[in-house]
């Protein structure tokens, strides 16, 4: 038991940690609450369940940084992208994934593994002895949150992540919405036409804006403070900003050219991306809310193309909970009062997906060196897993700390590339091509 790692949480996080100590050789035991103890956002006991999008976003591995994390983890082994690769679904240039087939998935090959066992039981305490990694996410059950609090002396801090509805394909009127990628991106046909587009005129826009800045709203809890997080703001939020913000935002009408009036340009553009392989059901793009389910299937039905929508989720809100990692964990994502535990995923303040899993990675691959009685070489600073683990455990301000998707921003400059718009392209190329000769010479290293 005493070179057995525990793992709280078997979300994407929890199942990378696993997968990658498992594959080290160390003895994992997977403790997840569900189904025992649900939780509003999941639906089943699957592991690695996604709960919003279905989107792990872009896959270009030289000009954004989020693909060049895909990168990183398909190089150090990562199951949750060779599941994403699997599982795949056209998304133009993103990485987008049948959802309950990539949670099967997942959730098959950890069960299979001779080294890997689950407990369906509900962690409260933090332990006192042993090997753990918390990768409890943003829906940290309150009973381990006031235990965490408790260890810490500091209040979690939180924000609210909304949920974004998902229709029937087979309720979309495709003689008002078309099949297109943004400007045509994609290698095949298929990845050239995996979304779909739903046009608005002026008019139609401003009736839409109208009533999303009228719509009855999910009301918070009493004591309950909502702090977005910008990557992830509901619409409603985006349209109190400013009644042309959506515009700039999810429906902007740019690279696209509507067959059905190829002459009129559009004044806004609704995307819908495919959620499941066999193509039946079609999640609204970037349209996370937290109005009230009458009022949305009021207000998506404006929507051309929409009008007769049947909507096998609504869009909904839930509290999201993570560490203020810059003050309690340390560079091996350890919690300073107490080592023995590591902390992991979307708890740790990190957003997203694809950002989730590969804290898991790493804290997955430091627990098995730590338990076989060494430890890992720093993550260089200059690839993306190690830009991320830099800016929670010490990068950021922890005054103001907040959830942060990766992004070139934690990133040390490339000497010898010039700033500003114009040099962008090449910048970015700087950045990634260094990653990958940094982050291939990181995994050489730690073996």
């Amino acid at each position: 038991m005493t070179d057995t790692l525990h793992i709280v949480g078997g979300g994407m996080a929890g199942s990378e940690a696993a997968w990658q100590a498992a594959s080290a050789g160390i003895d994992v035991v997977i403790h997840e609450m569900r189904p025992k103890t649900g939780t509003f956002a999941h639906k089943t006991g699957d592991l690695a369940e996604m709960v919003c999008s279905n989107s792990f976003r872009s896959d270009d591995d030289e000009q954004n940084a989020v693909g060049l994390l895909h990168w990183e983890m398909r190089a150090a082994g990562s199951l949750i992208m060779e599941m994403a690769d699997t599982h795949r679904l056209p998304a133009g240039g993103a990485l987008a994934v049948d959802r309950e087939a990539f949670s099967q998935g997942v959730t098959e090959r950890l069960m299979r593994h001779p080294r890997i066992r689950r407990e369906d039981t509900e962690i409260t305490s933090l332990p006192a002895d042993g090997h753990w990694i918390f990768a409890t996410g943003p829906l940290t059950s309150d009973a381990l949150g006031q235990a965490i609090r408790a260890e810490t002396g500091a209040e979690a801090l939180a924000f609210f992540d909304a949920i974004a509805p998902i229709v029937h394909f087979d309720s979309i009127d495709l003689s008002k919405a078309w099949f297109q990628s943004r400007y045509d991106k994609g290698e095949t046909e298929e990845e050239r036409t995996a979304y779909l587009n739903c046009p608005m005129d002026r008019d139609q826009y401003e009736a839409f804006i109208d009533a999303l800045l009228t719509a009855e709203k999910t009301a918070f809890h009493e004591g309950e403070t909502a702090g977005y997080f910008d990557g992830c703001l509901p619409i409603e939020v985006m349209a109190e900003r400013g009644r042309e913000t959506l515009r700039h935002g999810p429906m902007k009408p740019v690279g696209l050219t509507n067959p059905h009036a190829p002459d009129i340009k559009a004044h806004a553009i609704v995307q819908l991306r495919r959620d499941n392989a066999l193509g039946t059901l079609y999640n609204i793009v970037g349209f996370q809310t937290k109005m009230k389910y009458g009022a949305q299937a009021d207000v998506f039905r404006m929507i051309p193309g929409l009008e007769n929508a049947r909507f096998a989720r609504l869009g909904g809100i839930h509290r999201n909970t993570f560490l203020n990692s810059p003050t309690l964990l340390d560079a091996e994502l350890r919690l300073k009062s107490r080592p023995h535990i590591r902390f992991a995923g979307q708890v740790t303040g990190v957003e997203g997906y694809v950002e989730s899993s590969a804290m898991g990675l790493l804290a997955g691959r430091l627990a098995a060196a730590a338990i076989k009685g060494h430890s890992l070489p720093p993550v260089p600073a200059t690839t993306a897993t190690g830009a991320l683990v830099t800016h929670i455990t010490g990068g950021a301000e922890a005054k103001t700390f907040q959830p942060m998707n990766v992004n070139f921003g934690l990133f040390p400059p490339v000497e010898g590339l010039k700033g500003g718009r114009r040099g962008r392209r090449d910048r970015y190329k700087g950045y990634t091509d260094r990653a990958k000769a940094d982050w291939t010479g990181w995994l050489g290293a730690a073996g």
